[in-house]
């Protein structure tokens, strides 16, 4: 069981107050708080060991690469990828997959077929779209149910075609619903097609083991898992990640280097060109560690309370749909409330302190198939509370009536 009063007391931000109301924030699908550790790791690189990695003899540089390669094997440790230099350091999620569709324009011919789901963020559907615009490969959506569900026996009808990847995301940014990946693996490879699991959603919920699922390529962005913004991993099996030529060209990816012929260095500095975010990329080791302390058990309990109790009472709002109820579900409840527009609650509902994010949610598709301009979006993470879950139906209440 976790000490709540203790996990909050590590984020500073979640003492302050909004508009002189005590800050709720149910904002963490967008991004989480940082504790701490994170904040005082930043500064303490900065402080302490700041300088260019891997090409210096000096002290210095030779801290600042030792804790950069300590953060790979760390987060290859919690992914438990086979070898760390499958582990690639990116600027997040929508780095990661342009990473891999810039790859795969190599390997895709007209004709070809790539798989995304109606789930998707546009960070998972526009980059496919532009390898098909450039390859002549052909773009198909594995189609949803009303729950929020996606259609496993379509996704099958579909993988009977010349599918050479599958792009699918772990979890809902939009809806929270928890997708079959595992099953969705193994169906993709028994048709000879790889797969990109999209997990920009699931690491603040769980530890995934890249090698239970057997995905070819993973991605996930380090500020929704307490890490900062400008960090990611792209995790892509070694066979994969050897097949694709580098996605940009400059110092830290290179062997030898002529006007007549470059050659490219081994993984992972193939992928990973000119000077990265090195504080990033080193304290998103910290963020790691600080969410393994906490215990994903332990998060995965408090977020499913949160996620029952939220439901039960925004349910008791006359006129508040939920959008997305499947069955395996995390913490994200989109609803809206019949002829109000979800901006104009998310308005008043900062006003009272309360930080909730409204809109399409970058998943426009999702809303056109319900039919409604967005929703209001609640997020919960494991430093919430039920008490600040009251706070939040008190207040929709009180927009309810001021916007009926």
């Amino acid at each position: 069981m976790l000490d709540i009063n203790k996990i909050r007391s590590d984020f500073p931000i979640l003492s302050r107050q909004i508009n002189g109301k005590p800050l709720v924030y149910f904002d963490n699908g967008a991004t989480s708080q940082k504790p701490t550790v994170v904040i005082e790791a930043i500064a303490k690189y900065y402080e302490e060991i700041n300088a260019n990695i891997h090409r210096g003899v000096h002290r210095l540089s030779q801290l600042a690469t030792d804790a950069y390669e300590q953060s790979r094997e760390k987060i290859r440790a919690h992914l438990n990828a086979a070898l760390a230099h499958e582990v690639l350091f990116t600027s997040g999620t929508t780095f990661g997959i342009n990473l891999v569709s810039n790859g795969f324009a190599s390997i895709l011919k007209p004709g070809d077929e790539v798989l995304v789901s109606a789930l998707e963020h546009h960070s998972n559907i526009v980059p496919w779209q532009m390898l098909c615009e450039r390859t002549g490969a052909v773009l198909k959506v594995i189609p949803m149910n009303t729950h929020g569900e996606l259609i496993i026996s379509e996704y099958e009808k579909l993988l009977a075609g010349n599918v050479k990847l599958v792009a699918v995301n772990h979890i809902s940014n939009a809806l929270g619903t928890v997708n079959p990946i595992k099953e969705m693996i193994a169906k993709a490879h028994a048709a000879g097609a790889a797969i990109l699991i999209d997990g920009a959603q699931a690491v603040p919920h769980l530890k995934p083991d890249v090698q239970e699922l057997d995905c070819d390529f993973y991605v996930f962005s380090g500020h929704k898992i307490c890490g900062p913004t400008g960090t990611g991993i792209l995790y892509g099996k070694e066979a994969w990640l050897n097949k694709l030529p580098p996605y940009q060209g400059g110092g830290e990816m290179i062997k030898e280097v002529s006007f007549e012929k470059t050659t490219y260095a081994e993984l992972p500095h193939k992928f990973e060109a000119g000077t990265p975010n090195i504080a990033g990329g080193i304290v998103l080791g910290t963020a790691v560690d600080y969410m393994n302390a906490v215990g994903f058990e332990n998060i995965q309990q408090q977020e499913s309370e949160l996620l029952t109790y939220g439901t039960q009472k925004l349910l008791e709002i006359e006129g508040l749909t939920i959008f997305g109820t499947a069955k395996e579900k995390t913490s994200v409840i989109s609803f809206n409330i019949n002829g109000i527009h979800p901006y104009d609650i998310g308005a008043i509902l900062d006003k009272m302190g309360i930080a909730v994010r409204t809109g399409h949610h970058c998943a426009q598709p999702i809303m056109q198939f319900f039919g409604i301009p967005g929703t209001v979006r609640a997020s919960f993470a494991f430093y919430n509370t039920k008490e600040e879950i009251d706070m939040l139906v008190t207040a929709v209440k009180k927009a309810k009536m001021m916007l009926s």
